[in-house]
């Protein structure tokens, strides 16, 4: 296993400490543990992509693995966001039904051969998440940063919307039968 695959597994293996540390409030500094953990979890996602592709090291457990470790992390954070009372269950089934959306609408191209990148609606979506994530984590009760939590709540949602219409719309040609 290269490096970029084990800096994918090690990004997994974190997000039941993760969890933990969200969910069990008798963890002492648990919010601080749990957003240090999500930062080098969210860092480390940047940091094997770099490494695969700079050295050649991009494996189809890595193409596999690597999204599938970030949906893993975003949505466990969500569930947790929401058992906390932080954030809208409903905003978080829509931003989890679109991952799921999206990934039976990856299996079915790759089932026709073909492969879709990360566009780059849905990168910036990602990034929004990722920040939205780490506010909510430390959630303080600053007004400042309340509203900025807001901002990147709702622009997580809105890009997550529009992201997934973007995506049908630049390759509707894969839901196309075939005869």
């Amino acid at each position: 296993m290269n490096l970029p695959n084990k800096i994918t597994v090690f990004r997994i293996l974190m997000i039941p400490f993760f969890v933990a540390c969200m969910l069990i409030k008798e963890i002492p500094y648990h919010e601080i543990i749990a957003g240090v953990i999500f930062i080098i979890a969210a860092l480390s996602d940047l940091v094997d992509g770099k490494i695969a592709r700079r050295f050649n090291l991009v494996t189809n457990f890595g193409k596999f693995m690597d999204p599938l470790a970030d949906k893993l992390l975003v949505q466990s954070a969500l569930l947790c966001f929401v058992a906390n009372g932080l954030l809208p269950a409903w905003i978080a089934i829509v931003i989890m039904s679109r991952e799921f959306i999206i990934s039976g609408f990856r299996l079915v191209a790759a089932d026709k051969g073909i492969v879709i990148a990360a566009g780059y609606l849905g990168k910036l979506k990602t990034v929004f998440q990722m920040v939205m994530s780490v506010m909510l984590i430390f959630h303080f009760s600053h007004p400042v940063w309340l509203a900025t939590e807001q901002i990147f709540i709702w622009g997580s949602l809105i890009l997550t919307i529009v992201s997934l219409i973007d995506y049908f719309i630049k390759n509707k040609d894969v839901l196309k039968e075939t005869k």
